[in-house]
């Protein structure tokens, strides 16, 4: 496979990946994407590629892009990677404790909504039953 074959033009990032011209375009704005500059054609590296399967994961989770960049630049550091592990872990560790919590409050406010919908129910019958009988 030729070095050629590797890149990928804007409009194959985004049908494979699910995102828009844009959004690639800002991520490159943000130094989060690099890729190579043919006048203003965009060629996408296998590089490229990683790190916006790693963007998107990371957004999913609720990472910061900021976050996200910090973690990305770590991988150059050249320790194996321990570095960017290390930091990850703690980040990630972070977002499910308050994506954790955020269930938590989420699954109450459900439990007390529904609560207050039977009683409205309930309330709705009693008035009904009433004005039914007037």
């Amino acid at each position: 496979m030729s070095n050629e074959d590797d890149l990928m033009t804007i409009r194959k990032m985004c049908d494979a990946y699910g995102v828009t011209p844009r959004a690639l375009r800002f991520y490159e704005s943000k130094e989060l994407l690099s890729p190579i500059r043919q006048g203003t054609r965009r060629l996408f590296t296998r590089r490229d590629r990683a790190r916006l399967k790693l963007i998107l994961r990371g957004k999913r989770f609720g990472f910061s892009l900021e976050e996200i960049r910090q973690l990305l630049d770590l991988y150059d550091v050249g320790d194996q990677q321990v570095t960017q592990l290390a930091r990850t872990y703690e980040v990630a560790s972070r977002h499910l404790n308050d994506m954790v919590r955020q269930r938590t409050e989420l699954d109450e406010a459900i439990t007390e909504l529904k609560e207050q919908l039977a009683w409205c129910e309930r309330r709705l019958v009693e008035l009904n039953v009433h004005s039914a009988a007037e």
